[in-house]
């Protein structure tokens, strides 16, 4: 089935964080988030970007894609309709850019989806009706502020927690939060490519804390090292920033560069190639688990989704609503017991609230087709 695509609404909101998300490329304290809404003659689809304001995570940010999408990808959409699987055919003689195009093939997939009145989950695979939820808590100003934060999410029934590290606050909040929780926690730390080899004796100290993983401690295109390192430590590294795409995948795989991975489809161009990667990592033994950019409840509905296929044996950053935002776009998504349920509405399974939508927009841009 095709869809023909009436006109597309390129809407950026600004979505103050409920406390400010420290990583070792900054602090966030308000996303200013891109939604992309495909409109056809019957129904509606969107789609979120996980880009920051800033090109820090990756090279994109929020006005590079807007631009990208207006100048080059929403042209390059076919006029009489498209099904599913085109977005990304259409949009490949572009380079790079894989955030802007998940949100465009996003939207219409989720678009086609509410035509043909499947969910996302059903969809993609989902082995799963609801996920178990794991937490990331940013790097504090203290460790006592660090164990009150880990202590309130364990409350709250988070079932893994992840800390930030960066050099110079690394093994002492750790060992604080082994010592204060024990060692039954799931417990996992991420460095955002924050370190060097030449690090590689003192993350070596991180093997006596029984960590899950060390997510991304090196530099996102350096898997040679990453294998070198991952001879030195006993604790798995998991790759996040290196991963762009099923091909990555593969060739870190094969080098040795990790033993897990974390898949954010905005990351990798989309849900799609999402897929493609969980597939290929659960043909290799490898686990994956869904990671996050801090979305509102549209991207958490996807990312939800994602995280109920078969292969995504370690829970993700699929944290609910309330970790991030006093008030989220849609219906909030809240833990139970440690998970979150798995939408099954037509598409995504959830609409953006419109009142609160208008409240956050800063700027709407139509694009007729």
């Amino acid at each position: 089935m095709k869809t023909k695509i009436t006109g597309i609404e390129l809407r950026r909101i600004a979505m103050p964080l409920v406390t400010p998300f420290r990583t070792s490329f900054g602090v966030e304290t308000t996303r200013d988030v891109l939604l992309v809404r495909v409109v056809t003659a019957d129904h509606e689809g969107w789609g979120e970007c996980g880009a920051m304001s800033e090109p820090r995570y990756s090279s994109e940010y929020v006005d590079s894609v807007q631009h990208v999408l207006r100048r080059f990808l929403i042209p390059a959409l076919p006029k009489d309709g498209l099904n599913v699987h085109e977005p990304a055919r259409v949009m490949a003689p572009f380079t790079g850019h894989r955030m802007a195009k998940s949100a465009l093939e996003t939207a219409v997939l989720d678009a086609h989806l509410r035509a043909a009145d499947e969910s996302f989950g059903s969809y993609l695979g989902a082995a799963r009706d609801r996920v178990p939820c794991g937490v990331s808590v940013g790097i504090m100003d203290s460790v006592p502020e660090l164990l009150d934060a880990v202590e309130r999410y364990i409350a709250e029934g988070y079932v893994r927690i992840k800390l930030k590290i960066e050099p110079g606050w690394d093994l002492a909040p750790v060992r604080a939060v082994r010592e204060r929780f024990g060692g039954e926690l799931p417990l996992q730390v991420d460095a955002n490519a924050a370190y060097t080899l030449s690090d590689a004796q003192h993350l070596a100290a991180l093997d006596d804390f029984g960590l899950q993983l060390i997510e991304q401690p090196l530099a996102n295109d350096d898997l040679v090292r990453h294998a070198a390192l991952a001879k030195r430590l006993r604790t798995p590294i998991c790759l996040d920033e290196s991963i762009t795409s099923a091909a990555d995948a593969a060739a870190a795989i094969s080098l040795g560069a990790c033993s897990v991975v974390n898949i954010k489809p905005g990351r990798v161009g989309g849900y799609l190639e999402a897929r493609r990667i969980h597939d290929l990592a659960r043909a290799h033994g490898v686990a994956v688990w869904c990671g996050g950019m801090l979305e509102t409840g549209l991207g958490r509905a996807a990312n939800v989704a994602l995280a109920a296929l078969p292969g995504f044996t370690l829970p993700g950053d699929t944290s609910a609503s309330g970790r991030y935002f006093a008030t989220d776009i849609t219906k909030p998504f809240v833990l139970s017991d440690g998970h979150l349920d798995v939408p099954t509405g037509p598409g995504l399974g959830v609409e953006p609230l419109p009142d609160v939508l208008d409240a956050v927009t800063t700027s709407v841009e139509w694009i007729k087709m």
